[in-house]
């Protein structure tokens, strides 16, 4: 196997971890900050808010990865674990919009008149 077949974008995967953990109390804060450490340890970096993504040279790495992730879930919230190919990692479309301020009325300088 010749290196152009051993790392293709069908070989090289994509390990993106999404969650959504409670933090109404201090504990839960402290909880999942530090998951969201324990990622960003494993070398998972935010794509989006509550969205860590961490590329992988192969499956077997995914899965490693994979495998640390479930050894770190906090005792409340959602994970889902989701894994992809660099083909299929390539061809998200990211848009990035910007909210549009409302124009206000231009100001008008009118001043009154005194007639007496």
């Amino acid at each position: 196997m010749d290196f152009l077949e051993r790392f293709n974008e069908y070989s090289i995967m994509w390990v993106m971890v999404i969650y959504d953990l409670p933090v109404g109390t201090k504990e839960q804060m402290k909880e999942a900050a530090n998951f969201r450490k324990s990622l960003m340890g494993d070398g998972f970096t935010q794509f989006q808010f509550s969205v860590y993504a961490r590329h992988c040279p192969s499956l077997d790495n995914a899965n490693v990865h994979i495998k640390r992730v479930k050894a770190m879930l906090p005792k409340v919230g959602d994970i889902a674990i989701m894994c992809m190919t660099d083909k299929q990692f390539a061809d998200i479309e990211i848009l990035r919009c910007k909210k549009q301020k409302e124009e206000e009325p231009p100001k008008q300088n009118w001043t009154q008149l005194e007639l007496f």
